[in-house]
């Protein structure tokens, strides 16, 4: 992509309402521009992020079984009163059909078990036809009264939400457990793995416990208490911390307090769907039985704000390799001539480069690269070709180095 050709630009002036660093930078750099109190759009830069941590998620989705689909946004009044939670869930954007003569209300989709349920409803007849898992990825809708917190706290954003249907509570408790795994591989591979835990909250519906993934950042909303003694990174929710005051797995009471972003959460939600929609299955013995569900949420669009919020500088975003916009992001220095051939050749090698071809000073292109943050800046200026190379740098390096243009691409992978 060159520069001089993409749609936006880095921008100084901030919405004077923007206090989070994640929406800040994220505007500043043109990832994303403000429609309204919690309401972003995404553009080029962004949606690249965003589809690309998308991709990372759908992967381990599809993993362990899931099978894509999309609901309806608009959920009828009667699903959720089916619930129990047309009155109940107090964040809920609720319309009707105006003035065309149809007089239903709705709810715009702040989650999707009423949908999802009665959905499953029509593919389920014996035991025969579980477990099963769907999944969607989502714009969601809740009209949160404090959605100040850019990216973290919005009152439209995107959600994956897993959906699993199962004959009884050891077939659940093993899919919980293969679903667990899955999200601790995402957040690996989203650079969050060593910052983030697993961490105990008040129990669902029919479990003692369910479970969040919070990830430690002095920017975090949440308190999360650590227990230091257990391997596999456990923590506990401040709601818990009051009834309970120890680890649930050791019973360490010397906890260490941390805040943190909620990235995730999962919960074994029993039959509180299954059976105010009347699902039933046909055991091997011919009798009627009650499916028991799961439900395991994460938000893209609030993955992508925290990781704005943990890996960053002074300067910008450092964005991890494999969700930035672009892998190189390559800057001319009134050599457009040998840059562009550089720009062709790597991208012909299957590079995703960001060149910045525009007419500009160094001061200001290296300021726009720092801001957007691409894990690799490469510079040709007169003084590099005049020793037929190219400056390269991370970006989370304080320095860089000369590499030959020769050697550029095998240097890169």
């Amino acid at each position: 992509m060159r520069q001089s050709q993409l749609f936006t630009r880095t921008v100084k002036e901030l919405p004077k309402d923007e206090t989070s660093y994640n929406a800040q930078a994220l505007i500043r750099a043109g990832f994303i521009d403000k429609v309204a109190a919690g309401v972003y759009s995404y553009l080029p830069l962004g949606k690249r992020v965003l589809d690309k941590i998308c991709r990372l998620i759908r992967k381990e989705m599809d993993e362990i079984g899931g099978q894509e689909i999309l609901m309806s946004a608009l959920i009828p009044k009667e699903n959720m009163e089916a619930s129990g939670r047309w009155a109940a869930f107090d964040v809920l954007f609720r319309l009707n059909g105006g003035d065309n003569g149809d007089n239903k209300e709705y709810a715009l989709g702040a989650t999707h078990e009423e949908i999802v349920s009665p959905l499953a409803k029509k593919f389920i007849y014996s035991y025969k036809d579980l477990p099963f898992g769907v999944y969607q990825i989502q714009t969601k809708f809740r009209n949160e009264k404090r959605a100040k917190a850019g990216l973290l706290r919005g009152r439209e954003f995107l959600m994956k939400d897993l959906y699993s249907f199962h004959t009884d509570q050891a077939d659940l408790d093993a899919y919980y457990e293969k679903a667990t795994a899955a999200y601790k591989k995402i957040y690996q591979r989203l650079g969050l793995g060593d910052i983030t835990y697993l961490t105990y909250a008040a129990g669902g519906t029919f479990s003692k416990y369910s479970h969040e993934f919070q990830t430690v950042t002095p920017a975090g909303e949440d308190s999360i208490y650590i227990c230091e003694k257990c391997s596999n990174k456990v923590a506990v929710n401040k709601e818990i911390i009051a009834e309970q005051n120890a680890c649930p797995l050791c019973g360490n009471k010397k906890l260490t307090e941390k805040k943190a972003i909620e990235v995730g959460n999962i919960f074994k939600l029993g039959t509180k769907f299954s059976a105010p929609f009347h699902i039933s299955y046909k055991d091997s013995a011919g009798q009627e039985n009650t499916p028991v569900m799961g439900c395991y949420g994460m938000g893209p669009s609030r993955i992508m704000g925290a990781i704005v919020e943990i890996h960053h500088d002074d300067k910008g975003i450092i964005w991890p390799e494999s969700i930035a916009p672009f892998k190189i992001h390559l800057l001319s220095l009134n050599e457009n001539e040998a840059a562009t051939r550089i720009y062709v050749e790597l991208s012909l090698a299957g590079f995703e480069v960001l060149y910045d071809d525009r007419e500009l000073s160094a001061g200001e292109k290296f300021a726009d690269a720092d801001l957007i943050g691409c894990p690799y800046r490469l510079v040709v200026s007169k003084k590099t070709l005049s020793a037929d190379s190219v400056e390269i740098k991370r970006r989370s390096a304080a320095a860089g180095s000369l590499v030959k243009i020769k050697d550029l691409a095998s240097k890169l992978k």
